[in-house]
C-alpha cells in the first residue's frame, strides 16, 4: 500500500500545482470584470430634453414626427445589413433618396407607430417612423405592415438612459411619460428600450426618448406577482386593448393604474396633480387626430374605431379622476 501510495504523490502533486496555477488567473480575471462592472458610462454633455410644449391642435399625427417632408422613397431598396437583437426581425436598409431606416417586420409595427404618434402628439421627443403597407426587400422577401425607423445622418446616438435614473425625475413630464406606458400598455419597459439622441451637435440637444414602443395597445400581464407578470400579456390586440381596464382609483393622493408589466414600482407616486398635467394635454387632441394615430398604422376601419374609442375613454378616465380627487386629499 505504501508504495502504491508513494507512486501517486507525484501525480497530486502535479495536479495541485495545476490547480492552483488554474486559480491565479481566474482571480485575476475576476478582478478586471469586477472593476470594470464598477465603471459608470458618462451620460454625454449637452442640454437634456425630454418634452417641449407645443401647439398639440395643431400637430400631424398622420404623419407624425417627421412630416410628409421625410417620407421613404420606396422606388429603390437596398438591403445594407440585418440588425441583431429584440424578438422581432429587423433590417437596415437605403432607400432610393439614400436615406438610411431600420425595418420591422412583424407584429409590433403597427403598434410603435402609433404608439410613437401619440406621445409625440403630446410634445415628447420620439423616433421618426412611418408604416409602410407592403415593402420588398431584395433577398429577403416582400412583407406586409413595415415600420421604418430612420437613421439621419445629422443625429447620434449616445448612452441608454434609466427609468430610475435621470435627469428628469419626478417632473410632470417625466410622471407624464410614466402615465403615458400605462395608458399604452406597454408591459416590456427597460433601460435598453430608452436612448438617449443628440439631435443638434452645435446646440448639444440630448433628447432622451422612448425608442422601442412595441409592446403595446395589447394586454398588460394578468397577475401583479413579479414571476407572473408575463401571463396572459398581448401587443397590438385592439380588442384585449379595449377590454383591458386602466386606472383602479386614488389612495393618499396618488393614483393607482392597473398595469401589471414590467416594472411596477415606477407608477406608484404618481400624484393627482401629476396626472392633471397629463390630461390637460391629451384633451387638447381632437376626435380627427386620434383616429390618425391609427390610420398611419394601417389599422383596418373596425380597429381604429375601436382603438380611437379606447383612447378617448382612457383620456376620460384620467381626466375624471384627477378632476374628482386632487383636492380631496384620499
Amino acid at each position: 500500500m505504501s508504495k502504491v501510495s508513494r507512486s501517486f504523490k507525484p501525480i497530486i502533486l502535479l495536479i495541485i500545482c495545476a490547480l492552483a496555477f488554474s486559480f491565479v488567473p481566474a482571480q485575476k480575471k475576476s478582478k478586471k470584470k469586477t472593476s470594470k462592472s464598477k465603471s459608470v458610462p458618462q451620460t454625454p454633455s449637452g442640454k437634456p430634453v425630454m418634452w417641449e410644449k407645443v401647439d398639440i391642435s395643431q400637430r400631424n399625427l398622420f404623419d407624425g414626427p417627421g412630416g410628409k417632408q421625410q417620407q421613404p422613397e420606396l422606388s429603390k431598396i437596398t438591403f445594407i445589413k440585418e440588425e441583431k437583437g429584440g424578438s422581432n426581425k429587423k433590417y437596415r436598409i437605403k432607400d432610393g433618396a439614400g436615406q438610411i431606416w431600420v425595418a420591422k417586420i412583424g407584429r409590433e409595427a403597427q403598434s410603435e407607430t402609433a404608439s410613437v404618434r401619440l406621445i409625440w402628439g403630446l410634445g415628447y421627443k420620439t423616433e421618426i417612423n412611418y408604416l409602410v403597407p407592403s415593402l420588398t426587400i431584395p433577398g429577403k422577401g416582400t412583407f406586409s405592415n413595415v415600420r421604418l425607423e430612420a437613421r439621419p445622418e445629422n443625429i447620434d446616438r449616445q448612452e441608454r438612459w434609466k427609468w430610475k435614473q435621470n435627469p428628469f425625475s419626478n417632473t410632470n413630464e417625466f410622471q407624464g411619460l410614466k402615465i403615458m406606458m400605462a395608458f399604452l400598455n406597454n408591459w416590456d419597459l427597460k433601460g435598453e428600450s430608452n436612448n438617449i439622441i443628440l439631435f443638434d451637435k452645435k446646440e448639444r440637444e440630448l433628447q432622451y426618448v422612448v425608442s422601442d414602443l412595441g409592446a403595446t395597445f395589447g394586454k398588460v400581464g394578468s397577475n401583479r406577482l413579479p414571476i407572473f407578470w408575463r401571463l396572459g400579456r398581448s401587443r397590438n390586440n385592439p380588442v384585449h386593448y379595449s377590454n383591458n381596464k386602466f386606472i383602479e382609483g386614488v389612495k393618499n393622493g396618488r393614483i393607482k393604474f392597473s398595469y401589471k408589466g414590467r416594472m411596477n414600482g415606477l407608477f406608484k407616486d404618481i400624484t393627482l396633480e401629476q396626472g392633471r398635467w397629463l390630461a390637460d394635454l391629451l384633451l387638447q387632441m381632437s376626435d380627427e387626430q386620434i383616429e390618425d394615430v391609427f390610420r398611419a398604422a394601417n389599422y383596418s376601419p373596425q380597429d381604429i374605431k375601436l382603438l380611437a374609442q379606447t383612447v378617448k375613454n382612457r383620456i376620460a378616465d384620467l381626466d375624471r379622476v384627477t378632476s374628482q380627487n386632487r383636492f380631496a386629499g384620499r
